[in-house]
């Protein structure tokens, strides 16, 4: 695997030259300081695009061309990174060994036209197809509370802090929507193609001379920009009182969130020790949580802990019953407080390792992975995947534990199962 990267000015040419896939993926990457306001236009404009386009006017249209390239791939994207939001698309094609030549020439022409050839007239969107698309996203935001467990991780960021980035909705915001216009869409649209920081990926078997230059003829990007905001979120201190609230809904099983803070953390903490210690803890079906809580205590239905390295958090999420709250809070105190102390044996450690490798061993095997490891790197200076190989083999117990002890518990959301007595 070849990995060569471009300054074009305007935006970063990622190329990821690998005979490990019989397709090629090209990844483009809008990413702007998040805004809270913006959040749902920015979801309603992505929609937009795999509605129609200039040359395609329809989203059979757009199905109809996709599947002339071979069953093309096509898809949109918006997710939050720290500070800021990330716009992606993707495109995944088969090489032209596989099918015929000109067809990945097609798939990238194909591509810059759905994002900067879009179905505008007059400089509006087209008000029918916005119309589409923001009834299906009311729906949305209208049955938010259906998903029970993001409905619980939702309340508890809310609860954790509401001005912070990490507790916006990705869904977006129903007072938000009735604001968008056909108009104003499109002004939003020009902004991200002025202001937003661009990065493109390429991985495949690939001719990188070939596809640089229709990267270039293709992807219409020409003003230069400067990162704004850091991508991690500022750290805050520790509360002295752990916040903790609650809300009923109806179903016989409840949801606990739990947000811990972890602060003062070397990139190297963060990097290594730190993933070791979540596996430990509770990233896995061998740690502390799902050993503890699920196994021995038969507390819940599921536990896992998840880092959120650029939000400087650490999530607990479970299943549990509203009668099993209090015994299962203690016990994931109870757990970290046992890393804190070291309580965990070398096989432990050995078996995060093997876990890790393993996971790492998987990302090797995904297209979609390596450009988000490689994006990962371009955004905050992440190793390569032999680098952290090599440096997560290496991470003493001493050094988790030392991590363990940067972990504090901040906030707590219940909500609360209360079965239907109609049924």
């Amino acid at each position: 695997m070849k990995y060569t990267r471009k300054d074009l000015g305007a935006y970063k040419l990622h190329l990821i030259n690998t005979d490990k896939f019989k397709t090629i993926m090209i990844r483009v990457s809008f990413r702007s300081p998040i805004i809270k306001e913006k959040i749902t236009m920015r979801n309603i404009l992505s929609n937009m695009f795999m509605q129609s386009s200039k040359k395609y006017n329809s989203k059979r249209a757009l199905t109809i061309k996709a599947q002339d390239l071979y069953a093309a791939d096509l898809q949109t994207s918006n997710t939050r990174l720290g500070n800021y939001i990330n716009t992606d698309f993707y495109l995944s094609v088969l090489n032209d060994k596989y099918t015929e030549n000109g067809n990945f020439k097609d798939a990238v022409e194909f591509l810059g036209e759905i994002i900067f050839n879009p179905d505008v007239e007059d400089e509006k969107f087209d008000e029918e197809k916005l119309d589409i698309v923001k009834t299906t996203c009311r729906s949305a935001l209208e049955s938010i509370k259906e998903n029970t467990s993001n409905y619980c991780l939702i309340k508890m960021f809310e609860l954790f802090d509401k001005d912070s980035p990490c507790s916006y909705r990705m869904m977006g915001y129903l007072e938000d929507l009735d604001n968008i216009n056909t108009e104003n869409l499109y002004e939003h649209y020009l902004d991200m193609l002025k202001s937003d920081l661009v990065d493109i990926f390429v991985i495949g078997e690939i001719n990188e001379d070939e596809v640089t230059k229709l990267i270039k003829e293709n992807m219409n990007i020409n003003t230069l920009k400067k990162q704004k905001v850091p991508y991690l979120l500022e750290e805050k201190d520790t509360r002295s009182k752990v916040l903790s609230d609650s809300e009923k809904i109806e179903g016989s099983q409840s949801k606990l969130s739990m947000a811990f803070r972890v602060n003062g953390l070397s990139d190297y903490e963060r990097n290594y020790p730190l993933s070791l210690f979540n596996v430990i803890f509770g990233g896995s079906s061998d740690s502390k949580l799902f050993k503890v809580v699920r196994e021995e205590n038969s507390l819940c239905y599921t536990i896992r802990s998840i880092p959120n390295k650029l939000d400087n958090l650490i999530l607990v999420r479970a299943g549990i019953d509203k009668d099993s709250y209090a015994k299962c809070v203690s016990l994931v105190k109870k757990c970290l407080d046992d890393m804190c102390k070291g309580d965990f044996t070398d096989r432990d450690l050995n078996m995060a390792k093997e876990y890790y490798n393993t996971a790492l061993e998987e990302l090797e095997e995904s297209e979609f992975k390596i450009i988000n490891n490689y994006y990962m790197t371009e955004l905050i200076g992440t190793d390569t995947i032999e680098e952290k190989r090599e440096k997560m083999n290496k991470v003493t117990k001493e050094e988790i534990v030392e991590v363990a002890k940067k972990v504090s518990l901040d906030t707590i959301f219940l909500l609360e199962g209360v079965k239907n007595e109609r049924n």
